[in-house]
């Protein structure tokens, strides 16, 4: 229960993505950050595998796992793209055929 309770809190922040809002919520997995996430590569911003984002946009609701990429943590489900290097400008993309680039900037 300890565990739990020193788990940091999720976060939130919104866009605008294409004229529309867009409302992110950071989500912890089920790795625990006390030792176990040593050594893992890309523990960037404190977020380690397992992390996760909601995104809600438009009638869309998309869960989001974390990517063991290099660089800024994003997220993906192999249609959906989340990433923010910019504040002011998120990557919100979406694959279909081709890569759709939904343009986002800070509320």
């Amino acid at each position: 229960m300890l565990g739990l309770l020193l788990a940091p809190q999720p976060s939130w922040a919104d866009w605008i993505c294409d004229g529309d809002r867009l409302s992110v919520e950071s989500t912890r997995g089920a790795v625990d950050p006390t030792g176990l996430a040593e050594g893992i590569p890309n523990t960037l911003e404190g977020t380690l595998p397992g992390d996760g984002v909601l995104l809600r946009w438009r009638d869309v609701e998309l869960q989001l796992p974390r990517t063991n990429n290099a660089g800024a943590p994003s997220y993906t489900d192999g249609r959906w793209w989340w990433r923010v290097v910019d504040q002011s400008a998120p990557e919100f993309w979406e694959r279909r055929g081709t890569v759709i680039r939904h343009q986002c900037e800070l509320i």
